[in-house]
């Protein structure tokens, strides 16, 4: 019989600039053919303000059926700022506290979790993408015992609120993007009993990637890429001090290409390229001709770009802060992980002076991505999953 399953996500479309959100797309559409799939989300593009700008309830993107609920209230940007500078200092929270900080951490969107109590039996399964944010915490305590969780978690001051506990001691079941998340939130959190299995995604590679075509386009030759939001929580600013330091160190002409959206200033140079928010061609094209890819993100679950990038054979430069990121580096040998600038400078020198050893860390990238990281494994996963809370769900 087919199952009729629904996806829980803060943002969904073709247009919406995040990891998360298209690692949600990518495996709502490659379940599709084995299950009738929903999505529930926001009307929201971008993730600072939630603001409204889809303007229909319903739409179908590549044959899912998105359900989509309008916000009660935008983020106050200022008042959350502060409130997530108060949690970086390790302030204790009361539990209504916790709540105003959900509620501005949104999307807030009741009426979804409105939907999700009426149609509770509707539906065999519930799979929740993200932890952080409004529709998981207040959806996952509508349907509980029917709920996958895809937590997408890192190591943050966030996930020690208490808060966050009914999400991952009260959800079914659990698909963890690594094996390094699951044992962070079994650790955290106690919920060895829960079901789970380890996912990720499968990286859909175009069948054209010119790396030509891109320098062509760009006007580029010698450079590294960085693919993603450009802002403070992605550590964009410490990655731009970085780069020129190295510039500064070893005169060279290798630019800084950028490839996202822009939520914080970017530097005013020759060497420094942003891009803004780039098709899928570009991207790829773009990376295919780095000469490394750069991540200075300290906070990772999975990261798709290092996969896209190891598919292209391109080394990668990241963060060593990083668990995820180290683990990808230290399984694969795809890459160096760095700890500070002075490694990141020596690192990316050292990746430059020696192409054939850079060469071969993009190809054992490459392998390692082959061997773990295919759609088929990944669904297959998710579907026994979906099997499982369906047997089991009600208690």
């Amino acid at each position: 019989m087919e199952r009729k399953v629904c996806f829980i996500v803060q943002r969904y479309g073709l247009e919406v600039n995040g990891g998360a959100e298209l690692h949600c797309r990518q495996l709502a559409e490659h379940l599709s053919p084995f299950a009738e799939v929903h999505v529930l989300t926001s009307k929201a593009v971008d993730y600072t303000t939630w603001a409204d700008v889809y303007e229909s309830d319903e739409e179908d993107i590549h044959g899912i059926r998105v359900h989509r609920f309008g916000v009660s209230q935008e983020r106050d940007v200022e008042k959350f700022n502060k409130m997530a500078e108060n949690l970086d200092t390790g302030v204790v929270l009361t539990n209504a506290e916790e709540q105003n900080w959900v509620d501005e951490q949104g999307p807030m969107v009741p009426e979804l979790t409105a939907y999700l109590k009426e149609h509770k039996d509707d539906y065999d399964a519930f799979i929740f993408f993200t932890y952080l944010y409004y529709p998981t915490v207040m959806g996952v305590r509508e349907v509980a015992e029917k709920a996958i969780v895809i937590p997408t978690a890192h190591d943050e001051p966030y996930l020690r609120l208490r808060i966050f506990e009914n999400v991952f001691r009260k959800a079914k079941a659990f698909l963890y993007n690594t094996e390094e998340e699951r044992r962070m939130i079994h650790k955290k959190f106690y919920n060895h009993v829960a079901k789970s299995e380890i996912g990720g995604v499968g990286v859909d590679v175009p069948t054209d990637v010119n790396a030509e075509r891109f320098k062509e386009k760009y006007g580029l030759d010698q450079y590294v890429v960085y693919v993603g939001r450009i802002d403070i929580g992605k550590n964009c600013h410490e990655l731009f001090n970085d780069f020129v330091a190295f510039k500064n160190k070893y005169p060279s002409d290798l630019k800084l290409v950028l490839m996202g959206k822009e939520e914080i200033p970017v530097p005013e140079r020759e060497d420094i390229v942003s891009l803004g928010f780039v098709n899928d061609e570009d991207k790829f094209d773009g990376i295919s001709g780095a000469k490394a890819l750069v991540l200075p993100s300290k906070y990772e679950s999975l990261s798709m770009v290092v996969l896209e990038a190891f598919t292209q054979k391109v080394p990668v430069l990241v963060n060593g802060f990083c668990e995820v990121l180290k683990a990808h580096c230290m399984k694969s040998d795809g890459g160096f992980y760095y700890n500070n600038q002075q490694e990141f400078i020596e690192y990316l020198q050292y990746m430059l002076e020696h192409p054939d050893i850079s060469r071969k860390m993009g190809e054992n990238g490459a392998v390692y991505v082959e061997q773990n990281y295919q759609w088929k494994v990944i669904v297959d996963k998710l579907r026994y999953l979906i099997e499982y809370v369906t047997e089991n769900g009600v208690d």
